[in-house]
């Protein structure tokens, strides 16, 4: 083993460690809830409402009783109206649809807060409530500073995710110097740093940063236009038709605590600024202004590369099919085998080029969460993201169209 397998090691450990506790902490708290004590004005021969839920997603969500967050909040106040109790159960959020299927659809919970009210979403075996809010992308800046549109970003630094929709409706701006994040808690650092004016970024998380952190700092005002603001509701089961009813007629009266529940993450729930329709190009597009990561000199040509996309060490396509076929496949297809071109990863080689490796390791480690794609750099090793990698480039499509 070399020096820096073992220095990785050690350093991962704590980690490891603290995963774990949290894991107990975690297991030992959901199995208090699943025995839930009685609300005020239960009644004992109702079942318990059961939830899911992220255990670490503030502000929506968490395992620490003395921070629910607005989404558990929100359902311990229906459940009150309905006369239960409410259990929780809890699986992480960043398995995106694949969660609604394992806990919502598996019927390990009778609800899940917060789902985008779309269409597609999940249908039609996925039921919705009434609207009871809208999310979203947020412009965050200076108390003073006006934010009324588009326009209004001329000539300044703006602080947008990768691979948001924020980040394709600037594209073209070459009036508005983009500078990219990969996180909100990055551009609303970048904000109180003074190396942006403005941040275009994920509103919750931002509201929820503001004041938790920046003291209620900035003003925060929500984006309307095409994939910037959606309404969210509760998902139910398709079969939980009479329940979704009944959630149906408590919610006009919950409005007003509701709002009161928003005000209190931080999160915001306002009148929202509108925009034109988001430009669908890309940052690649002829005449877009090349967006410039924090910290990095605008006239850098392309991110420095990490340890982890030098691609010098070979990883077992093997065991990267194992893990592609139990983790990716419901999205990208067993053995990759996709009809959908855009989610077809064996035409990876076809769309990068030489290029193709260090997309794979920014979009795996960062994921693209305004596409439903989740950052893996917290669930699997590089070992193993190499192994996934070293499996798809051994079904890389060769043929002559892309």
């Amino acid at each position: 083993m070399s020096v820096s397998c073992i220095a990785r090691n050690e350093l991962r450990t704590p980690s490891r460690n603290t995963r774990l506790e949290h894991a107990i902490r975690t297991v030992l708290l959901s199995a208090l809830l699943m025995v839930p004590a009685l609300a005020a004005g239960a009644d004992e021969t109702k079942p318990p409402l059961r939830l899911c839920a992220d255990p670490t997603n503030l502000p929506f969500s968490s395992d620490d009783p003395g921070k629910p967050g607005l989404y558990l909040e929100i359902g311990q106040a229906v459940a009150q109206k309905l006369g239960r109790t409410v259990s929780t159960n809890w699986y992480k959020s960043y398995f995106g649809k694949r969660t609604v299927r394992e806990t919502l659809l598996s019927k390990q919970c009778d609800a899940m807060i917060g789902l985008p009210l779309v269409d597609d979403f999940m249908g039609p075996a996925v039921i919705f409530s009434k609207p009871i809010a809208h999310e979203g992308y947020a412009l965050v800046g200076a108390r003073d500073r006006k934010l009324a549109g588009i326009d209004d970003l001329k000539g300044l630094r703006v602080a947008v995710q990768y691979q948001s929709t924020p980040q394709n409706l600037l594209a073209l701006r070459d009036d508005i110097e983009k500078v990219t994040v990969l996180s909100p808690a990055e551009g609303m650092a970048a904000l109180e740093q003074g190396k942006v004016d403005i941040a275009f970024i994920w509103a919750p998380v931002a509201g929820w940063l503001n004041k938790t952190t920046y003291g209620d700092k900035y003003q925060i005002v929500s984006a309307e236009g095409d994939g910037l603001l959606w309404a969210t509701a509760i998902g139910f089961a398709k079969a939980s038709g009479a329940l979704r009813d009944e959630v149906d007629g408590v919610l006009p009266s919950l409005q007003p605590e509701i709002s009161a529940l928003f005000a209190k993450y931080g999160v915001p729930n306002g009148a929202p600024v509108k925009f034109g329709e988001a430009n669908r190009a890309t940052t690649s597009s002829a005449g877009a202004s090349e967006p410039v990561t924090v910290g990095q000199a605008a006239s850098a040509e392309k991110p420095v590369q990490t340890a982890a996309t030098a691609g010098d060490a070979k990883g077992d396509a093997t065991a990267g099919r194992e893990v592609f076929n139990g983790t990716c496949a419901h999205c990208h297809g067993p053995d990759a085998v996709q009809a959908e071109r855009k989610i077809d990863l064996r035409l990876l080689k076809k769309r990068y080029a030489d290029d193709m490796e260090s997309t794979f390791w920014k979009t795996v480690h960062d994921g693209r969460p305004a596409k439903g794609m989740p950052a893996w750099k917290d669930v699997f090793s590089d070992d193993e993201l190499r192994n996934v990698y070293a499996y798809l480039q051994s079904v890389q499509d060769t043929g002559g169209s892309n």
